[in-house]
């Protein structure tokens, strides 16, 4: 994990070597205009700090994408039965990690990426807990933050049916994220493929993570996870700024728009429309048991939802963010990441894992299985 700032001196060389790696010092310092021995002593620098290994100027892996967003435990009760409001329940009770930004990540690196986490946690043992969870799925954590407000709560109680009745949360240490605490993950976006941000965090650190991506050449890909949430965010999106892809459901893309959107297509497509005016290439928006419609530069597609025995709901959205985003760091087109996104979350509300732990192989398995489906449907 990363644990020290570059210098712009620095990033400047990391990004020649990667795009010219067999550069030696004497052209570096042509190429910065500087002198070899200032540019020698950046490249000592950056072996102390690790991101140069072995001889000939050998770049460490850098992180596939880097993940800003929340972090908390989830404490799920599922009734036994029907629920009913104004009294007990018999109910099955969990406590597991969570948070929209941390859960992205997990089914990021269950899939195979390598990412970096950007969150803030409490100094207290749940978050010493949270994080050591996090490492133990494969995602980076040596920018996750300590917060003086306590790790975060997210209490959500499930009907029989793994429908969500009410959810209720605890965000302080993410509310009250600030830029100069995560300031050094300026380094990662140098590195990143794609940056995804959680429409949990303040407005005032979305807009640095944009504009530092869009310095940067790092797509984003932006999750506005409530409608509270992209009503704040509305403001952040504009033109100057652009955001790669933003996956709203259809009351959030109302919020994000100002006015209210309904679940038809033409008022989907008009109100994604009006966000690519803004800046936003792609619009990927979620209708549920409907599917999704994704608006973007190529045109519209329409996909139906994968069919999926229901367990639990909790986590859903965020594994299709990161079934996505998968997809855009294979390199796939748009409508093959949309899919990605949807065998994720049908993988997901059929377990009763908030993150699935066997996603890796569950997801291996489901598309495999789908591409030859398809493939079977083509033959005459």
């Amino acid at each position: 994990m990363l644990s020290m700032s570059l210098s712009p001196q620095e990033r400047d060389i990391l990004a020649l070597l990667r795009a010219r790696p067999t550069l030696d010092a004497a052209a570096l310092a042509r190429a910065l205009g500087s002198t070899k021995g200032a540019v020698a002593v950046a490249l000592s620098r950056l072996t102390a700090k690790g991101e140069i290994v072995g001889r000939g100027y050998v770049l460490r892996e850098r992180p596939t994408a880097v993940v800003f967003g929340g972090a908390n435990w989830d404490i799920k009760a599922r009734s036994l039965e029907s629920a009913v409001a104004g009294t007990s329940n018999p109910a099955v009770i969990a406590r597991t990690p969570g948070g929209v930004g941390r859960n992205i990540a997990e089914n990021l690196a269950r899939l195979g990426q390598q990412v970096e986490l950007v969150a803030a946690v409490g100094a207290d043992e749940a978050g010493s807990e949270l994080v050591s969870r996090s490492v133990e799925a494969g995602v980076g954590t040596g920018y996750v933050v300590t917060s003086p407000h306590p790790t975060g709560t997210y209490l959500a109680a499930l009907d029989v049916d793994g429908e969500l009745v009410i959810g209720l949360s605890d965000m302080a240490a993410t509310d009250t994220l600030e830029v100069a605490g995560i300031a050094r993950a300026r380094d990662l976006l140098v590195r990143a493929q794609v940056a995804v941000v959680d429409g949990n965090l303040p407005a005032a650190v979305v807009e640095w993570v944009l504009e530092e991506a869009r310095t940067a050449g790092v797509r984003v890909v932006l999750d506005p996870v409530s409608v509270a949430k992209a009503a704040r965010l509305a403001p952040v999106l504009a033109a100057g700024r652009p955001v790669f892809a933003v996956k709203p459901n259809v009351d959030e893309l109302g919020a994000l728009t100002g006015h209210e959107v309904a679940d038809s297509p033409r008022a989907i497509v008009a109100a994604a429309r009006a966000l690519r005016d803004r800046g936003v290439d792609t619009v990927w928006v979620s209708r549920g048991a409907r599917g999704s419609l994704l608006v973007g530069p190529d045109g519209v597609l329409e996909t139906p939802t994968t069919p999926a025995h229901v367990e639990d709901v909790t986590g859903a959205g965020d594994a299709m963010t990161a079934g996505f985003v998968h997809g855009l760091l294979r390199g796939e087109p748009l409508a093959e990441c949309v899919r990605f996104g949807h065998a994720a979350a049908a993988l997901t509300v059929a377990s009763s894992h908030t993150v699935r732990p066997d996603l890796g192989v569950a997801f291996g398995k489901a598309v495999g299985a789908s591409v030859q489906a398809h493939h079977e449907g083509d033959r005459p």
